[in-house]
């Protein structure tokens, strides 16, 4: 695995949650207008990926985007190879967890997402490049 984590959150104001997090030392990728998502980094290896709630929705299967009532964050783990996403997949099943569909190509990205036995969504993916 690379180490980098990933923590992807939905937010009501996509644009207020970039300035905020820019704020607090956080670096904004690029995105292009009316993008649902947005990707900051803190250092080499920590990323955060804020959504609109329909965005998140798509990624966590539920509408959990409600704060005030619900707690949900999605842990992505960077793994070095893209075949290295379904195979850990296969283990986080094996091991208890629930797989949460095929593998998404989406060229640069490749990811998989899984429940533990608690029910926390997690995924492993690869970025290309």
């Amino acid at each position: 695995m690379t180490g980098a984590t990933f923590v992807n959150l939905p937010v009501r104001d996509l644009d207020a949650a970039v300035a905020f997090f820019t704020a607090l030392g956080f670096v904004a990728a690029p995105r292009p207008p009316g993008a649902p998502s947005a990707q900051l980094s803190f250092g080499a290896t920590t990323h955060l990926v804020l959504h609109l709630p329909d965005a998140f929705a798509a990624f966590a299967g539920a509408d959990v985007c409600d704060t005030a009532t619900a707690r949900e964050v999605i842990v992505g783990l960077g793994v070095d190879r893209p075949e290295q996403v379904d195979a850990l997949v296969a283990r986080a099943v094996a091991a208890g967890g629930t797989a949460l569909g095929p593998v998404q190509d989406l060229g640069h990205l490749s990811m998989r997402g899984f429940r533990d036995p608690d029910g926390h969504q997690w995924s492993f993916l690869h970025l290309a490049g």
